[in-house]
């Protein structure tokens, strides 16, 4: 199933490059589909329903099937796919965090505006006073969003943007094991050094928020206290 999912992906976006396609357009039927890859249609319905499960198409009974009208979101799917298929871990993912995340908080203390600064804040006090998890998650994203679109730079920004919302569902797990205040409380000190213009200080402290949050999705880990959490964190950092 997952050969003829890639390839079907491959073929969309191949067929979108050439304008075959367009979003919001019907697919060919299955036979046509089967024939292309040289599959039977089970396993072509097999790779249709993974697409469906993960918004790139929609299937209306008795009409056919159709890609999803955002073309914007057809052409991210590819990592959310390698995801689904265990291709790339969260492991890999939060590693790629540790790499960039720490220097454009770093470069959002150096570049952010009245305004960003503004949206930070704001995300912090929407975070602080979510009622439910979607609520809470939504206002976690936005923050760190606030922190890519002050780094000033938007390649950075899409792609990062990507890496939060493939990992909505862990992080929605996360959610429920660990108390608002841990998250918030490295919110709050990324803010406060992006805020007084210390782009060593943001750059240590979203270090240290993206390595508790890997540490926390570890499977039977259980939450250290913050203080605790800290002297790891100082090891790791030798």
């Amino acid at each position: 199933m997952g050969r003829v999912t890639s390839s079907l992906i491959a073929s969309i976006k191949q067929m979108l490059a050439d304008g075959t396609l367009a979003p919001g357009m019907k697919l060919p039927p299955e036979r046509e589909l089967s024939r292309r890859f040289g599959v039977n249609r089970a396993s072509v319905r097999q790779a249709l329903k993974v697409l469906e499960i993960m918004g790139v198409i929609s299937q209306r009974v008795g009409d056919g099937t159709y890609l999803n009208p955002s073309a914007d979101f057809i052409l991210r799917e590819p990592l959310d796919f390698l995801i689904l298929l265990d291709d790339i871990s969260h492991s890999e993912l939060f590693e790629t965090r540790l790499i960039v995340e720490p220097e454009l908080a770093a470069r959002a203390a150096q570049r952010a505006t009245a305004d960003d600064l503004a949206a930070m804040e704001a995300a912090i006090t929407a975070m602080a006073n979510s009622r439910n998890r979607t609520s809470r998650l939504e206002a976690d994203m936005a923050f760190h969003e606030c922190i890519y679109r002050a780094a000033g730079n938007r390649i950075c920004q899409l792609l990062f943007r990507l890496i939060h919302r493939t990992l909505l569902t862990s992080m929605a797990q996360l959610a429920g094991r660990v108390a608002l205040e841990r998250p918030l409380s490295y919110h709050r000190e990324v803010y406060h050094a992006i805020y007084h213009r210390d782009a060593e200080r943001a750059r240590l402290k979203m270090r240290e928020h993206i390595l508790d949050a890997e540490a926390l999705l570890r499977p039977g880990f259980k939450a250290p206290a913050r203080n605790a959490e800290r002297l790891r964190i100082q090891k790791l950092r030798l």
